[in-house]
């Protein structure tokens, strides 16, 4: 009996200790987020107690932003480290409710949630995503347990680190209503089904006792969040379907889909398939019509990894029934094979990520300036990392729009000894101003330096993905009316 206890409990802790290495690894291989976003995240974070209504903020997300303003104190790499540990927490809850759901190989659920080729991209980055995850999975099994009242607390919050709370806590009542636990009707379970409310009751409160205004969450919703703003542009309504790989993994498709497959068919694990189908209809629909500024990214998918790890557990522990007549060393390398091959496809979807790479050109940009000093008074930047490598207040960069004369206007408005650090890609594309632009302005150059930026071992372009990244840096500056 006890070797039979010993050894699943091995296996998860050489799991994790294998996950615990990978995401050190990956914080000091890749040293920005994968999207401009989490360096966003970072420096709300970072500075929210500067700027405390970051702490209520629509966008900086009220949840990730109180947790992240510690070790965001820290530095970048500290809050990667610390989004590293809510990964490694969360495929500890997910291995937890493995077991609790009694699936076999229940060990299997952590390299199955790590091999997710999003979750492998954004594990070691300052997103939301993983956090949603971890709140989800641990309201789950408290759920699922019995516990219902603590499961809605616990996922009330969900809203407060992502948008997508406020649907699956819909999804949450109608399993709480249609509870069988007990012999009541339905409408008794009602008046208990308010506690998921409690979340946005308490950012709700919280807003306006530090900013004093009732209305702020409406007042500070992001612009471009409207129901048709259409700002990403649409996709097909297949989107989703399209890049399963990247959300489930190339190479557990083919279980992934077994698993869905079982679980619908035999009305199992109702709360783990529900979950799935409310996100994957949910964003296709809204990608498919440009909703809510819908991007149509895979990451959105990391939210519910848990339930995507079960689900593609329980289609491994069928189609291994299909093979159960092979003996075991073959069905033993056969299973090596897979996730070693997963775990490679991760790593080169990681690679190929080519935004990750700017992060080389702008310290080496950052470098250049350390050598060559100017005093800054202003700092307007058009990468978060660049901003975080200067640590300087995000708010003293200007507000740009659409509106190219407005935004040389403010240009020419900013005080002398304001620093510019921009580069030819994102720059132009999100704020319309190019590098010729600053010097019409009435700035100087001080540098300026192209990059041909390759992965590690991606260095090449596949099917279109991970080619090389042309990028240029400029730094330009606004003399003082003294000099």
């Amino acid at each position: 009996m006890m070797s039979r206890f010993l050894a699943p409990r091995l296996r998860v802790y050489l799991w994790l200790t294998a996950s615990a290495a990978l995401a050190v690894a990956l914080v000091f291989l890749f040293p920005d987020s994968s999207q401009q976003d989490g360096g966003h995240h970072f420096l709300f974070a970072r500075w929210a107690w500067t700027h405390p209504e970051m702490f209520v903020g629509v966008w900086s997300r009220p949840l990730f932003t109180l947790l992240y303003a510690f070790p965001a104190q820290l530095g970048y790499p500290a809050a990667k480290l610390f989004s590293a540990l809510i990964s490694l927490a969360t495929a500890w809850q997910t291995w937890r409710l493995a077991e609790e759901m009694k699936l076999d190989r229940a060990p299997l659920a952590i390299p199955l949630l790590f091999l997710q080729p999003s979750f492998f991209l954004i594990c070691t980055d300052t997103m939301t995503e993983p956090l949603f995850a971890l709140i989800f999975v641990v309201a789950l099994r408290l759920h699922l347990c019995g516990r219902v009242n603590a499961g809605m607390l616990v996922a009330s919050t969900l809203i407060l680190a992502r948008p997508e709370g406020f649907f699956l806590g819909l999804l949450w009542g109608v399993w709480v209503l249609s509870s069988d636990r007990e012999p009541r009707v339905w409408w008794r379970h009602l008046p208990s089904t308010l506690l998921l409310a409690s979340g946005a009751l308490v950012w709700w409160l919280a807003a306006w006792l530090l900013t004093r205004d009732p209305l702020f969450i409406k007042h500070n919703w992001p612009t471009n969040w409207h129901v048709t703003s259409m700002v990403y542009g649409s996709g097909a309504l297949w989107s989703y379907i399209v890049r399963l790989p990247e959300i489930v993994g190339l190479w557990l498709l083919a279980p992934f889909l077994s698993g869905l497959t079982f679980l619908l068919a035999r009305r199992k694990l109702s709360a783990i398939t529900s979950t799935f189908l409310l996100f994957f209809i949910l964003h296709s629909i809204l990608r498919a019509y440009g909703l809510f500024g819908s991007a149509g990214y895979p990451r959105y998918f990391v939210s519910i990894s848990p339930a995507i790890a079960l689900i593609t557990l329980a289609g491994w522990n069928e189609m291994a029934r299909w093979f159960a007549h092979l003996h075991r060393p073959i069905k033993t390398a056969c299973a090596v094979l897979i996730l070693a091959i997963s775990a490679y496809t991760c790593f080169m979807y990681a690679d190929g990520a080519e935004w990750t790479r700017d992060a080389r050109a702008v310290a080496d940009t950052y470098s250049w300036f350390r050598a060559h000093p100017q005093p800054v008074q202003r700092f307007i930047w058009s990468q978060a990392y660049m901003c975080i490598l200067f640590d300087r207040d995000p708010w003293e960069k200007p507000v740009f729009s659409n509106d190219y004369e407005s935004n040389l206007q403010l240009l020419r408005a900013s005080p002398g000894g304001t620093l510019v650090f921009w580069d030819a890609r994102i720059g132009p594309t999100w704020h319309k101003l190019a590098a010729a632009d600053f010097e019409a302005a009435g700035y100087l150059r001080l540098h300026a330096q192209t990059y041909t930026l390759r992965g590690y071992w991606l260095t090449r372009s596949w099917f279109g993905y991970g080619g090389p990244r042309e990028q240029e840096m400029y730094l330009f500056y606004k003399p003082s009316d003294d000099r």
